[in-house]
């Protein structure tokens, strides 16, 4: 979608994604290898009681997610920066869903405007886990 047809508070839906104990594990030893996220007898004597998931993956798997119904298209020319706010564990088989909405938009020049999108993550249990402000470079309309 271009810039042009965006519209400050539209949102869209994000499907389920499933944080799957084995991809949490793996992605936590390749990319956050520290025991919260690793070593299960370290976990269970922290607050949490459990492992925790990494922050990167579990907003990653949302991502995906958001990416099967991302407004912008081939209409994307870059993304700018994200800021990702981490609000309560998520653990491994946790169903984690959202919603993502256009937040603010500046036109910057004839050919591209900058949109923020924030996504909102939710557990099984309705509870915001996660939230995303995303700015992204997208095409305007020629005219």
């Amino acid at each position: 979608m271009y810039f042009d047809d965006l519209k400050i508070g539209m949102m869209v839906d994000i499907s389920s994604a499933v944080i799957e104990k084995e991809k949490m594990l793996a992605f936590a030893r390749d990319y956050d290898n520290i025991p919260l996220h690793t070593d299960e007898e370290y976990a269970k004597a922290t607050p949490f009681g459990k492992l925790i998931a990494p922050g990167v993956m579990s907003f990653m798997s949302v991502w995906a997610r958001y990416l099967e119904v991302d407004f912008f298209g081939e209409e994307l020319l870059a993304g700018k920066s994200t800021k990702i706010e981490w609000l309560k564990p998520v653990f491994a088989d946790d169903v984690l869903t959202g919603k993502a909405t256009i937040t603010n938009l500046v036109k910057r020049n004839a050919k591209n405007g900058l949109v923020e999108v924030t996504i909102e993550a939710y557990n099984q249990d309705g509870v915001l886990v996660l939230t995303d402000v995303t700015e992204a470079i997208v095409k305007c309309r020629s005219r």
